[in-house]
Order: C-alpha cells, then sequence, then structure tokens
C-alpha cells in the first residue's frame, strides 16, 4: 500500500467518517497565478466547509501523496517552481523519484479513490482538443472517468476543447454525462451550450443514489457531473468563441502541444479578456465545490 499523508483535518474527518470532498492541485500550480492560486484554494476550501464537509487538496510534495494541505504546505506548492503537471502516466514515476507535482482531473481521481473520497471537485474536465483527428490530442481524463468510481463536479469540459468530441468519447467510454439542474451541457466559462446533456440530475439527493447505485451494479468508473456556472458569474458562449479561436490560432503558430496547451491557451484568453476569465473560472469552481459538499453530505446518508 503506498504512504499517503493526510493533513490533520482531513485524518480527522476520516476517523469521524464524516463527508469529504478531493481538490486538484493543478489549479494552484497551472491554472492561476500567485497569489490568486492561493487566494482561491482558501475560498473554496472554505466554501467546502461552509457547506458541511472536509476540503482535501491532493497533491505530491517531496515524493509523498498528500490528502489535504495545510497552510504551510498550500504555501509552498503555490511557490514552488517546475512543479510537474501530473496525470495517470507520470504520478507513480513522480513518487518514486521524491518529485514534486500537482494533480490534474485523473491523478486527483486517483487520489481521491485511494484515500476513500468519493467525491471531486474541479474547474473543467479535460478532453477531445480541436484538431485531435490529426494530433491524438486527447486527455488522460477521459479514461480515468472510465475506470475510477469517483463522482466529479465540473463546469463541463474546458471551453477551449472540442467539446462535441468529448462528449462522444465519453458515451463510448461508458461514462455518465449528468447535467445538474438543466438539460443543456455547460460550456464551463458560460452556463450553456447549444450541446444536450445526455442526463439530467435537479438534487444532490439523486447524485448521491446514483453514485451508490453504479457501486451496487459493480460497474468501473465514476460519473461526471456537469455543473452550470451561475448567470450572473458567465461570460457569454458568442462572446468567447473569437476569443478562443484566436488562442488556439496562437498556440498553433508557436508550436505549443502537449501539457502546454491548456496553460498557454487560458493565459491568452485571460489576458484577451481583461481577466474577465479568471473571476469566471474562480466562480464556477466555488460552486463545483459547493454541489460537492452537498453530493458529500448526502452520500453519507444513502
Amino acid at each position: 500500500m503506498i504512504d499517503i499523508e493526510y493533513s490533520p483535518e482531513v485524518a480527522r474527518a476520516r476517523a469521524e467518517n464524516t463527508p469529504v470532498v478531493a481538490l486538484e492541485s493543478t489549479i494552484i500550480t497551472h491554472g492561476m497565478p500567485y497569489p490568486h492560486n492561493v487566494d482561491t484554494a482558501r475560498l473554496v476550501e472554505g466554501d467546502i466547509r461552509a457547506a458541511g464537509a472536509t476540503p482535501a487538496t491532493i497533491a505530491v510534495l517531496d515524493g509523498r501523496l498528500h490528502v489535504g494541505l495545510d497552510d504551510t504546505r498550500l504555501q509552498q506548492l503555490a511557490r514552488a517552481e517546475n512543479v510537474a503537471k501530473l496525470s495517470r502516466a507520470d504520478l507513480a514515476v513522480c513518487l518514486a523519484g521524491g518529485g514534486t507535482g500537482s494533480t490534474t482531473v485523473a491523478a486527483t481521481m486517483i487520489g481521491a479513490r485511494l484515500a476513500g473520497i468519493d467525491v471531486f471537485a474541479t474547474g473543467g474536465i479535460g478532453g477531445v482538443h480541436k484538431g485531435a483527428e490529426t494530433s491524438f490530442d486527447i486527455s488522460a481524463d477521459l479514461q480515468e472517468l472510465a475506470r475510477t468510481p469517483v463522482t466529479v463536479v465540473a463546469a463541463g469540459a474546458k471551453a477551449i476543447l472540442d467539446v462535441e468530441k468529448t462528449l462522444e468519447v465519453l458515451e463510448t467510454l461508458g461514462v455518465p454525462v449528468i447535467a445538474f439542474g438543466q438539460d443543456a451541457f455547460p460550456a464551463f466559462w458560460s452556463a450553456s451550450s447549444p450541446l444536450h446533456a445526455p442526463l439530467r440530475l435537479d438534487t444532490a439527493g439523486e447524485i448521491a443514489r446514483a453514485h451508490r447505485m453504479r457501486a451496487a451494479l459493480d460497474l468501473p468508473g465514476g460519473q461526471l457531473i456537469a455543473n452550470p456556472i451561475p448567470a450572473a458569474d458567465e461570460i457569454p458562449a458568442d462572446e468567447l468563441a473569437p476569443v478562443i479561436s484566436a488562442a488556439q490560432a496562437k498556440a498553433a503558430r508557436r508550436g505549443v502541444t502537449g501539457k502546454a496547451v491548456t496553460p498557454f491557451l487560458l493565459q491568452s484568453i485571460f489576458e484577451a479578456t481583461g481577466g474577465r476569465s479568471l473571476t469566471a473560472n474562480i466562480a464556477l469552481v466555488r460552486n463545483n465545490a459547493r454541489l460537492a459538499a452537498a453530493i458529500a453530505c448526502a452520500l453519507i446518508n444513502v
């Protein structure tokens, strides 16, 4: 068994069998600049506590898997340089080599499963990148959703992706894609899109029961809960479309590939929107954290 270092807060929640929500750490190291990253992490953790659950940010520090970061560890990660961006392929190498890395959706799901955590809140999942028919650039997040039994709450797939193809792949992999409280699949910074979500549930309790039923049926994988950004915080999709297209063209001109694509695009969109994309990103992550906490609380009683 892998040696996991739990923060005192998470260790207490585990001992008392109270609800816990996993959080990724890539948003801290690659998603937002300092000090926005630390401030947002604290806000999100506070939202989870206020909703009755315990936050558990997952990361690798000096070759140890941490589930829950106290303030000292959070600051250490936020200020660290050359932090690896960990997914399924490189998580074990980082741990074995004594490295430091932040967890993507896929790696966070793995860490959550090892820690016995059923619910994970993030911003948006990775997916099929534009031009994947020639680049084959498809996030490992999709395969992880098909194999690891964690309920993931996100504001849909990141809008920089080919969302339609992402949904097709999720369907092929047998991943339940459940829109929360609406029929349309949300578009990350925008509450809605022209795409119809395959499934819809309207309460945290219904989502918790679906999670338990998958386990009872011995079905592999988790479920994706697509939670729309609050309308007051969204950026309309038609306004964002040309901004995203320009950022993607810039990335292509500069030869940006692989794991560098997403942070490059997010930074370009941040600059083009005068920071509005970051404000919306913070709002949607906090909204997802609140729903994830409600699901975690409901799971205790299902």
